[in-house]
């Protein structure tokens, strides 16, 4: 099972579908598509391995991790 963890001001939320599942991997594409759309960054973990920043999605990741645009002023 896969987990699609979103940081935003309120906390984070975390999305998990079986990577095996055709319409759970398709509802991950579209959020992952609409959160970077937004302007949010990803970034993808395998098992063991450490975070990488994607700018596609990859349903074999084990885990993926959004966070929002740093903003300044």
């Amino acid at each position: 099972m896969a987990i699609q963890i979103v940081m935003d001001d309120t906390g984070d939320s975390r999305h998990f579908f079986e990577q095996t599942d055709p319409k759970g991997r398709a509802e991950a594409e579209r959020r992952f598509k609409q959160l970077t759309d937004q302007g949010f960054t990803a970034a993808t973990r395998k098992a063991g391995s450490e975070l990488k920043v994607t700018r596609s999605f990859d349903p074999t990741a084990e885990e993926t991790l959004f966070y929002p645009r740093l903003v300044g002023g």
